[in-house]
């Protein structure tokens, strides 16, 4: 087999990158969401171009490749080309003080509203004591009062004559009027005497108080009827009065806001409400126990004529585009406030405060799934306001009953709104399983690569890409062998030759941390060595475990042989994920075969220390055997499989062709080269297919053997179909190339015997046999021996048993 060189050198070769401005200054245009992002950019234009009801867009997609910023900068976009929405805010509700009003005005009007509202008040406070302290005011309110007190005098004559008649005066007290009887002369009658007076006489005198006490009534009654007259005139006047002021200053807004009948007749509301409480404009509350509703303002009694605006757009410049990164329920829907008064929780509508949803209402809202989802009460709260196409503000402690005082019931906000939610696959698929709402709220799945095919146009925009952080962030711009290395790097990450990864966070990063170390020694560009110093870097702050492992191997703590022959033996290739960070250790499969029945058998499986994949490749190994050498002899096989000084979950089917070439060479008893490696899936034909991390697993094992010295035999078997896949380190590629280690790629299971015994695998003859000495040869003469001796052992049992 010949050694297959791959890795950079050969990417590098496409990088035909002519006079690219990598230091360019100017303000590159490209924007990362247009780099092999097509599918996904559509899907989202797409949902938004549609005005029917639960087109909302769910972005799915690997994390770091640029989604959420691809996605902000595509709502930015098109919102830049929608009007701005209207602001909205809370008032007083005249007829149902519990349930605040919403009122829309054009942007930018609501807080000019609410400042006019303020000016309001502040005049009519001016305005209304000038006026009801004049001198002509208390002139026209002393005919009124006069008018009536003249009245009152007259009826008071009458009644006094009358009294005198019956020999009887009227005295006054707080409690009304009271007769008392009076001497010859005129002058009342004191107690002293009242009590000289005989029996007939005070008799006399008693029956005359009670006849005349029913006129006392009626005159009472006349009376109080009168001051009622008086005070409903002044009332009257005052209220015509006052309602004169407020009317000439009401106007003045009237006029500012017609066409918006909600806020004129608001506007009426607020008139008359004045009107009838001019008491508090004149300071005539003070020293009295105000009402529930009056004490719910506390600090003012004039809090019911502020206006609450919740969405002030006034500083837009086109439809609004808000991200909620911390979407709790006050965050996105808003909440009521309460404050301690008097041993109680009390509020009003100026503490309503808004959320998210309100603020985007017009626009676009972008949140986060996996956040929404784990928020309580929030996801039902989304369902149901996109259902409902109107945000409530409510009182989440009262709405669940975690409160017992009543609140604000607040007008629900009508809805016109995009919302992105941004997560995973996993949480798609569960909500489109389990959540009937959910496929008919998010109809639109925009679904973001992960990486690109490498031509012409997706270099140009990825070194575009490049210089937009550089020219963003102020960073040394790249050189061009810089500027190799960030694309190498990219298809390294996609661990493809033909890819680049749009893991846009990640190119980033590392393009900050290269240009961190090019400043440091005051260069003017980034160069493949600032590029490679990074990675290494990266690599090094992680790999404390890594380091420990080669450790371990290196002082023969883990096991691993890189030189010699064994047999049944195979050193297998494994991924291990530590966080951020994963890299490839080698680890020994041994194989043991003898008579039995059982089959293969593996220890990790029956111990339950191996997943659902890895169980299915060890029972594709029973089927490769039985299809391979039981047609032509019935199979009496035991073989125990494990992986050696393995502790740990194992999954994946990558290891069952090591884990059958471990097999073969035990029943073959056919030695295996310990310096090589293998890696790779096996079907029942013997087809080795292809596995994932087959650069980390490549890289693992080499310096394992650089750790124990390199002697030109080792190497690496591989799937031949991950040839694409080879972003090797430069370091492997110049040890390939020197001939001090190797890199095989096989198709079948054939290929791999023969690389790992140097000995023929053998194909079936005419006559149904292999050819001799070949592997497949031994094996199936082990097979027929094991097979023989079963048959004699069961003839053996036969004949103790008849004895």
């Amino acid at each position: 087999m010949n050694n297959y060189e791959v890795g950079p050198e050969s990417l590098k070769k496409l990088f035909s990158l002519g006079d690219f401005p990598w230091s360019t200054t100017k303000d590159i245009s490209q924007t990362r969401e247009v780099i092999g992002q097509e599918r996904g950019v559509n899907s989202i234009l797409f949902g938004l171009n549609m005005n029917s009801a639960g087109y909302n867009i769910y972005v799915t997609g690997m994390r770091n490749t640029g989604r959420r910023t691809s996605v902000y900068e595509i709502l930015r976009k098109v919102a830049s080309k929608q009007r701005v929405p209207d602001d909205w805010f809370y008032v007083y509700n005249f007829q149902d003080p519990d349930r605040p009003r919403t009122i829309h005005l054009p942007p930018g009007q609501g807080k000019v509203f609410r400042e006019n509202m303020r000016r309001l008040i502040y005049h009519l406070k001016i305005d209304l004591i000038k006026r009801f302290q004049s001198e002509e005011y208390d002139k026209q309110k002393k005919a009124i009062t006069e008018r009536f007190t003249d009245q009152k005098k007259e009826l008071f004559s009458r009644l006094e004559k009358k009294a005198k008649e019956k020999s009887l005066g009227i005295l006054r007290t707080p409690l009304g009027f009271s007769p008392i009887p009076l001497k010859e002369d005129g002058t009342p009658l004191n107690k002293e005497e009242y009590q000289d007076l005989s029996e007939e006489e005070k008799k006399k005198i008693e029956n005359r108080i009670s006849i005349f006490q029913e006129e006392i009534q009626k005159a009472f009654q006349q009376i109080e009827l009168l001051e009622r007259k008086s005070q409903g005139k002044l009332d009257e006047f005052n209220k015509k009065l006052a309602s004169s002021i407020v009317e000439s200053r009401i106007k003045i807004l009237r006029d500012k806001h017609e066409g918006f009948p909600d806020l004129l007749k608001y506007l009426g509301e607020v008139k008359d409400d004045i009107t009838q409480n001019i008491d508090i404009f004149l300071n005539k509350e003070k020293g009295k126990t105000l009402s529930l509703e009056k004490r719910l303002s506390i600090s003012s009694p004039f809090i019911k004529y502020q206006v609450n605006v919740i969405v002030d757009n006034s500083g837009l410049k086109h439809a609004p585009v808000i991200e909620q990164n911390n979407p709790t329920y006050n965050n996105m829907f808003g909440t009521i406030e309460r404050v301690a008064y008097l041993g109680s929780y009390i509020t009003d509508f100026t503490r309503i405060k808004t959320g998210s949803v309100a603020r985007a209402n017009g626009g676009y809202l972008v949140v986060d799934a996996l956040k929404v989802l784990t928020n309580s009460f929030v996801w039902d709260a989304l369902k149901r306001t996109l259902r409902e196409k109107q945000v409530k503000t409510e009182d989440i402690t009262q709405q669940y009953g975690f409160v017992s005082t009543t609140g604000l019931s607040p007008s629900p906000i009508p809805l016109d709104i995009k919302v992105v939610m941004v997560g995973s696959a996993t949480i798609f698929g569960l909500l489109h399983l389990h959540d009937e709402d959910f496929q008919k709220i998010f109809k639109v799945r925009a679904d973001f690569d992960y990486e690109s095919s490498i031509d012409e146009d997706s270099i140009r925009k990825c070194a575009e890409f490049v210089c937009k952080i550089c020219n963003e962030e102020k960073l040394p711009h790249c050189d061009k062998s810089g500027m190799s290395a960030i694309l190498s790097y990219s298809s390294r990450l996609a661990e493809d030759q033909e890819k680049f990864s749009l893991q846009f966070g990640k190119i980033a990063d590392l393009l900050r941390e290269a240009s961190f170390f090019a400043q440091k020694d005051h260069r003017t560009y980034i160069s493949t060595h600032y590029v490679e110093k990074a990675v290494e870097e990266q690599e090094y702050r992680s790999s404390l475990l890594k380091d420990k492992v080669q450790e371990m191997i290196k002082r023969n703590f883990i096991l691993i042989d890189v030189k010699g022959e064994k047999v049944g033996q195979v050193n297998g290739l494994s991924i291990y994920n530590y966080g951020n960070f994963m890299f490839g250790k080698p680890t020994r499969v041994t194989a043991q075969t003898f008579m039995g029945n059982k089959g293969v058998v593996h220890i990790d499986r029956d111990v339950k220390l191996s997943g659902k994949t890895h169980n299915k490749g060890v029972m594709i190994i029973s089927g490769y055997l039985g299809g391979k050498f039981g047609t032509h002899l019935p199979l009496a096989l035991s073989a125990s499989l494990t992986f050696e000084q393995s502790y740990s979950y194992v999954e994946g089917d990558s290891a069952s062709s090591t884990e059958l070439l471990a097999i073969l060479s035990s029943l073959a008893k056919a030695p295996v080269k310990q310096g090589i490696a293998v890696t790779g899936s096996v079907n029942q034909k013997g087809e080795i297919q292809p596995i994932g991390g087959v650069n980390k697993k490549i890289e693992g094992f080499f310096e394992v053997c650089q750790t124990k010295n390199l002697t030109g035999e080792q190497g690496v078997i591989i799937p031949k179909s991950n040839l694409g896949n080879l972003m090797l380190k430069d370091k492997i590629i110049e040890a390939v190339k020197e001939g001090k280690f190797h890199i095989w790629a096989i198709s079948t299971i054939d290929q791999g015997i023969e690389i790992l015994t140097g000995v023929p695998a053998g194909k079936r003859q005419k006559d149904g046999s292999f050819p001799k000495g070949t592997i497949n040869r031994r094996v199936e003469d082990q097979l027929r021996h094991l097979l023989v001796e079963a048959e004699k052992i069961k003839e053996q049992i036969k004949t103790l048993v008849k004895k």
